[in-house]
Formats: C-alpha cells, structure tokens, sequence
C-alpha cells in the first residue's frame, strides 16, 4: 500500500487517468494510405484526471492527483509537468508499466482525431493507496480507475465530501461510481450509450434516477442540466477554436473547484463553460488551460 507522509488538505482531489499527449497540427485528416505533413507539434501531459488536476492548481487553488504514471521517458516528463504545476503527487503510483500515450491530429478548425495506446497497463488494485491522510473539499473521477475510485468514494460518502464523476464513456468505473456521487457531468457520448438514445430531456431523466445532479455537455453546442427536479441549458461561449483537445477535463477541473468553492448553481455552470471554451483557443490540452486572470477577464469581457 502507498502510504503518504503527513496530511494533504487540498480543495480537489482528481483520481484517475495520465497520459503523454503528442500533438501535430495537420490541414487535413490523412485517408487510407495516405501521408500529410505537420504544420505543427507539441508534446504534454494529458489525460481527463491529470488535466483536470493542473486546471485547478493553474487557477491558483491546491490539487491533488491520484493515479499511476510507468518509470519511462514519458512518465518522467509528465510527473516533472505536474510537479512545475503544484500539483500535489504523494498519491502518484510510478510503475513498471508503460505510461500511456495519445497521438492527436488537429485541424485548423480545431477539430481533432485520437488515438489512445495503454498497452497492458493495469489499473490500480483496491486497497494499494491509503487515502486517510487526503482531506479534499471535492473528489473528482474519471472513472479510470475503478478500484480506487469506488473505496475513495465510498469512504468520502461517510464523510460528505463533494464527489463529481467525468463520465465520458459507459465502462466499469463509470457506471459503477454513477449512483456513489453527487454530480454526474457527462458527455454526449455517455448519454448516448447509457440511454441508448438521443433524447437530452429523457437522458437527463434516466441518468438523474441515479444521481441528483447531471449535467450533459455537448460542446459548442452547450450544456443541459438536471438538478432538484429542475432542468436548464446553458449556452456554449463563442470563442476563435484552435483546438477542442482536453476542453472537457478543463471544464471538469473547473467544475470540480466550483463545488470545492461552494459556487451557487448558475455560477458554477457559466465558470466550468467559460474555462471550457478558454481552453479551446490554444494548441494542445495542457498548454491551453487558463490561469484565474485569464478567466476573470474573460467572463467581465462576456458579461459573465
């Protein structure tokens, strides 16, 4: 069991997944058997968990990340990234497994293609970190991993710390750790594949028997939301895109630190928008995520 040394009071504590991000800027997605030129590259860490975690630490407030990262070149780069953050990281598992990577491909309207390798790296096995020297404000997970996730949110339920899940897709961890917290912020994919429909007001109904807050965010199309029996939408901030990579885990981070601050609901949501639709003004999903001034300026300039 990792065993961290003394207490780690934090305002949100982001379980789950890191990567290496490697990004080339392309004119166009490359068909079968073709080969394009880059235009652009640059290299971070990534992954919804990680992400979210600097997002945080970037707008001037303490995270924590919890989650694994291999004793490879990659893994190296991305726990000196978090550290240079703030990022605490006694809850960092180094192994002997690969880190995980992510080759992106943006084009010049900011849309993007994916590909994730994790190899056979394992998730991280129930009981193998001790959380009861972590006192976080908020819990996020992405669902990443499961075991730890369930055992830290069962063990935060009793106590009645805050928990968020980032559901961007229906697996284990996140069908799992849905009924365990208090906000579900999902994607449109999630609402999809949980509901095995298209429906917003029906998907907000289904996943809300679960949960007692949801949120379906749906890009520059906006968000719904689901909350004591009462639903909204919350349109999308007009922005220039460059890059939509990692716009939602910087909405999640945000997110996350807004219930950490005890927000109110309408300005919780128009934060985690605003930080959002920041984000995808910039190449990349680390390099683009804003600091406090940033944000601060840009909701006085949108009026919000």
């Amino acid at each position: 069991m990792s065993t961290p040394s003394g207490f780690i009071d934090v305002d949100v504590l982001c379980v789950g997944h890191a990567s290496f991000d490697l990004v080339f800027g392309v004119e166009c997605h490359p068909l079968a058997d073709e080969k394009v030129s880059a235009s652009s590259f640059l290299s971070c860490g990534g992954g919804p968990a990680a992400n979210a975690a600097v997002t945080v630490a970037r707008l001037g407030y303490k995270a924590a990340f919890c989650g694994s990262l291999g004793h490879d070149t990659y893994g190296e780069l991305h726990s000196s990234e978090l550290a240079a953050e703030g990022v605490e990281l006694r809850l960092l598992v180094r192994s002997a497994q690969p880190t995980p990577l992510s080759v992106i491909l943006v084009k010049p309207d900011g849309s993007r293609s994916v590909v994730n390798y994790s190899g056979k790296t394992a998730p991280l096995a129930r009981g193998s970190i001790d959380f009861s020297s972590v006192h976080p404000k908020a819990v996020l997970f992405d669902g990443h991993e499961p075991d730890v996730s369930l055992e830290m949110a069962e063990a935060c339920r009793k106590i009645k710390v805050p928990l968020i899940l980032d559901a961007g897709s229906v697996h284990r961890g996140t069908t799992e750790l849905l009924p365990l917290v208090d906000y579900a912020v999902c994607s449109e994919k999630f609402a999809r594949q949980f509901t095995g429909g298209s429906d917003i007001p029906d998907a907000l109904h289904k996943i809300g028997s679960h949960c007692p807050c949801v949120i379906i965010t749906r890009g520059a199309q906006g968000l719904f939301w689901r909350h004591s029996n009462h639903q909204g939408s919350v349109p999308a901030y007009s922005v220039d895109t460059v890059d939509t990579t990692g716009a939602g885990d910087v909405f999640h981070g945000a997110f996350a630190l807004g219930v950490a601050l005890a927000m109110d609901w309408p300005s919780l949501l128009n934060f985690a928008s605003a930080a959002a639709a920041l984000s995808c003004t910039k190449l990349g999903a680390r390099p683009s995520i804003p600091v406090w001034s940033e944000l601060d300026s840009f909701m006085e300039i949108t009026g919000d």
